[in-house]
């Protein structure tokens, strides 16, 4: 199993970035597929959630109405299209498969003026 995340990096306030997760040696078609973050001293959070067929979204509080998780299953990649940034974005970010005990190195996202 191997999981790529990319497309984090500085932006301001207000700003937007779109995050990609690359997935490999799973049926990655049938799984739950999640992005989590993690900032500085702080416990890892579960920011979105996509279904195997990608119709079923869910997203952590924080992110509602900012955030919109996305998957194409013919590349197996997973997207989040983060909008309105604020500071408290800040974050490592990481996708992972629901059920699967595997994480990537994530992506770093810094959001500050």
């Amino acid at each position: 199993v191997q999981i790529v995340e990319s497309g984090g990096g500085l932006v301001q306030p207000g700003g937007s970035l779109r995050l990609s997760c690359a997935a490999s040696g799973f049926p990655f078609r049938n799984y739950f597929m999640r992005w989590y973050r993690q900032a500085p001293g702080k416990e890892r959070e579960l920011v979105a959630q996509i279904s195997p067929g990608g119709a079923g979204t869910n997203y952590g509080d924080s992110v509602k109405g900012r955030f919109t998780i996305s998957r194409d299953n013919a590349k197996n990649t997973v997207y989040l299209q983060m909008n309105s940034l604020k500071p408290e974005d800040t974050a490592v970010y990481y996708c992972k498969a629901t059920g699967l005990d595997y994480w990537g190195k994530g992506t770093l996202v810094t959001v500050s003026s």
